[in-house]
């Protein structure tokens, strides 16, 4: 634990991987599918989650191939409404699954709350913060708006300041998101503690952050995020 002259004082959140996660694949594919009137066997299901991971899924890991044609979308994904939903969409139409309207029907998951997963120690966590005063904002790269996704799992209320990389023009690990989020909390970057899953999220160490980053976790997996209380202090 550091010593209290040297303990942050607020926090930046990174959102998805961090405090909340996406459904498993499977799940995903198979409501999806079933918005189209398809239900998907259990092994097909299982094969085409695999290849629309492969091919890129949001908040899945990069995919080994971007199309031409959606390389200036997939680019801009996380700075535009429609390039998010354009890259992904598309995306998941390199894949011949048979399904007619299964690209959007696979992005309306990735809009819809119940295509989330809360991490166990994510509330207990912001309940301690909020408990303890100590002001939290959530930045984020991120193409569309999640607070509707916040608020459905109770998120909201919990959390001071929301900075998205699509309403503010910049990504992590652009310095100026950061600065905007200790600007958000009102402290310095030394006493503001950013919190991520990726080496994005470690960059806020550039302007003087200290930096926690997660080590990847399934959503119904303790995540470790009692360790921010532990850097702040803050017991019981």
């Amino acid at each position: 634990m550091l010593d209290g002259a040297r303990r942050p004082r607020a926090v930046l959140l990174d959102f998805h991987g961090t405090i909340v996660q996406v459904e498993p694949a499977e799940r995903w594919v198979r409501l999806a599918a079933a918005a189209c009137g398809t239900d998907l066997p259990a092994d097909r299901c299982a094969g085409l989650a695999d290849a629309l991971v492969t091919a890129g899924r949001a908040g899945g890991p990069r995919p080994g191939r971007i199309p031409p044609e959606l390389a200036e979308a997939y680019a801009d994904r996380d700075l535009s409404e429609p390039a998010h939903r354009t890259a992904y969409t598309g995306l998941a139409a390199t894949v011949d699954t048979g399904i007619d309207g299964l690209p959007d029907a696979l992005y309306e998951r990735l809009l819809d709350p119940d295509g989330w997963r809360l991490y166990p120690d994510t509330v207990p966590m912001l309940r301690a913060l909020r408990a303890a005063g100590v002001p939290v904002a959530v930045v984020s790269n991120i193409g569309f708006d999640v607070l509707p996704i916040a608020a459905a799992l109770g998120l909201a209320d919990l959390i001071d300041h929301w900075l998205l990389s699509y309403q503010l023009g910049t990504c992590k690990p652009d310095p100026a998101i950061f600065l905007r989020g200790c600007a958000a909390v009102r402290h310095e970057p030394e006493q503001t503690l950013m919190v991520g899953d990726t080496q994005a999220d470690a960059a806020a160490a550039a302007i003087g952050c200290p930096t926690l980053v997660l080590p990847a976790t399934e959503p119904d997996q303790v995540h470790g995020l009692a360790a921010i209380l532990h850097l702040l202090g803050i017991t019981g």
